[in-house]
C-alpha cells in the first residue's frame, strides 16, 4: 500500500517515520550492524523503497517490494536461483539470521542483497546497446529452468500475448472517444488525426500474431524459456566488477525472452529518434551470441514491433487523467512518434529481408 501520510511536498526521498522504525526492526533480522541507511530511490504511491546501507560486511541494499508478498516471493527465488544456480552477474541475497532470504513486515516484503559497486552505466551509442543487448541474452539463457519457491505465485506473460494485442486495440478507441469528449485540449487534433493509422496497425499486428508460430512456442512451458525482467534497459543493466550487471529484478515474470529484447530496441529507437537498422542489427548479433534467436523467434520480435508500442505507452495516460495527459508536451511527444513510426516500416522490411540465424545476410 503507499505512504499513509505521503506530501509531494516532502520530497521524493521522503520516508515515513513508521517506515524508518520497521526498517529499524527488519535490520535485526541480520547478523551485521548498520553505521548508515541512504534513500535511493522510492515509489511512494505503491509502497516501494530502496536504501543503500552501510554494514560492518560491506554495503548492502535494504529493500520493501511493493508488490503481493506472494508475487515478491517468486522474484526473490529466482534472484537466488539465478546467483547460487547458475553463477550470475546479479546481487546476491543476504539470509536473516534464521536463514530466510525475507523479512514479512507491514503487509510486505522486505529483503537485503548486496550492494555492487563499482557499476557503471554503458555508453549511450551503439557499443553500449550492443554489451546491454548481450547480457539481457545471458540472463536469458540462465534463467532457463527456473522452479518458484512454495507458496510463491507464479508471475507469467507466456500466455498473455493475444490478450495484450486486443487491449491495445481496444484502447485505441478509448483514445478516441477521450481526444473527442475533451476536444479543446491542445493533443487532442492530433491523437484524433493520427489514431485511425495506429489502430489499423494494431488489427494487422493481432493477424500477424494469429498466423505466428507464437501458440507453439508458448506451448514449450514457462520453464523452458525462463524469464524476462520487464524492464530492462540503460539503468538496470550495467558494467561491473567481471562484466555486465543485471539489477532490479522484482519484476521478473516467465514469458518468451524476445519481449525483452523488443523493449529495449524499441527504445533505442526512440532515444536516436528514428529507427536505424545497423544499431538493431549490432543489437540482435550481440543478443545472438548469448542466447541464440531461432528463426521462429525472429518471426515473433517482427510481430512485436509492428504493434503501434511507443504510441500506446505515451498516450495511455490520457485515461486516468485526460486534462492533464492532452497537453502540448503530448501534443509534440505524440508527433514525434508519428515521424519516428515512419523510418519503422521500410527498416522492419529489410530486417525480414536480411537478418537471419545470428547475421546480417
Amino acid at each position: 500500500m503507499p505512504w499513509d501520510d505521503a506530501d509531494e511536498t516532502l520530497g521524493e526521498f521522503y520516508v515515513p517515520p513508521y517506515i524508518e522504525e520497521m526498517a529499524d526492526e527488519v535490520i535485526k533480522h541480520y547478523d551485521f550492524t548498520v553505521s548508515s541507511r541512504v534513500v535511493i530511490t522510492t515509489k511512494a504511491d505503491k509502497g516501494g523503497l530502496i536504501w543503500k546501507i552501510e554494514t560492518n560486511k560491506g554495503p548492502k541494499s535494504l529493500k520493501i517490494l511493493h508488490r503481493r508478498p506472494t508475487r515478491s516471493l517468486f522474484s526473490i527465488g529466482a534472484q537466488e536461483y539465478l546467483v547460487n544456480e547458475k553463477n550470475a552477474r546479479v546481487p546476491a541475497i543476504i539470509k536473516t539470521k534464521s536463514d530466510s532470504n525475507v523479512v514479512v513486515m507491514g503487509g510486505k516484503i522486505w529483503f537485503v542483497a548486496e550492494w555492487i559497486e563499482p557499476l557503471q552505466p554503458v555508453s549511450a551509442d551503439i557499443e553500449g546497446a550492443k554489451l546491454l543487448s548481450n547480457a539481457i541474452g545471458e540472463f536469458h539463457q540462465l534463467s532457463k529452468g527456473y522452479v518458484p519457491p512454495k507458496g510463491a505465485e507464479v508471475a507469467s506473460r507466456l500466455y498473455r500475448w493475444p490478450k495484450t494485442y486486443q487491449k491495445v486495440m481496444k484502447k485505441m478507441t478509448w483514445f478516441r472517444d477521450i481526444a473527442k469528449l475533451y476536444s479543446e485540449m491542445p493533443a487532442s487534433k492530433t491523437i484524433l488525426n493520427t489514431v485511425d493509422m495506429f489502430e489499423e496497425q494494431a488489427k494487422n499486428a493481432i493477424t500477424k500474431l494469429e498466423e505466428s508460430p507464437y501458440k507453439q512456442l508458448a506451448a514449450l512451458g514457462n520453464e523452458e524459456w525462463g524469464l524476462v525482467h520487464q524492464d530492462y534497459g540503460w539503468s538496470n543493466g550495467q558494467m561491473g566488477p567481471g562484466g555486465m550487471w543485471i539489477i532490479d529484478l522484482d519484476g521478473v515474470a516467465y514469458d518468451i525472452p524476445i519481449r525483452d529484447l523488443r523493449k529495449l530496441i524499441g527504445g533505442s529507437m526512440d532515444d536516436l529518434g528514428k529507427w536505424d537498422i545497423n544499431w538493431i542489427v549490432a543489437m540482435l548479433d550481440a543478443y545472438d551470441e548469448a542466447n541464440p534467436i531461432t528463426d521462429e523467434l525472429f518471426e515473433i520480435l517482427l510481430v512485436e514491433f509492428s504493434l503501434p508500442n511507443l504510441f500506446y505507452k505515451n498516450v495511455k495516460d490520457i485515461l486516468f487523467e485526460p486534462t492533464i495527459a492532452l497537453s502540448s508536451e503530448l501534443d509534440a511527444v505524440v508527433n514525434r512518434i508519428v515521424e519516428i513510426d515512419q523510418t519503422k516500416w521500410p527498416v522492419l522490411e529489410q530486417l525480414h529481408a536480411e537478418w537471419r540465424g545470428g547475421k546480417r545476410k
